[in-house]
């Protein structure tokens, strides 16, 4: 029965994170479609004032954020065990300059 219930919650945790990754590349192909509308509109009502490249930036950070809040800081290279392999890493690096 346990085994069920484990297995249950695997399965609801698996759903929410493919949904969060499906959200993601959403919100990637929204600002990969928006960006050339925001582009052209500043270049034919002020083109003097190319706005075009805040919009982007902000938009180029958001989806920054919501990629560290999908696929966290593991994909940089800074998990949990990123401190313990430092660590091994330093002391195996001292130990061969020995």
């Amino acid at each position: 029965m346990e085994h069920n219930y484990i297995e249950e919650q695997e399965y609801i945790k698996a759903k929410k994170k493919v949904k969060e990754i499906k959200d993601f590349y959403m919100h990637l192909a929204v600002m990969i479609f928006a960006f050339p509308i925001v582009v052209t509109v500043n270049l034919m009502f002020v083109p003097h004032f190319h706005f075009f490249w805040l919009a982007g930036f902000g938009m180029l950070f958001s989806v920054a954020i919501h990629w560290v809040q999908v696929f966290g800081f593991s994909k940089l290279g800074l998990g949990n065990d990123w401190e313990e392999k430092k660590i091994k890493q330093i002391m195996t690096e001292n130990g061969k300059n020995r």
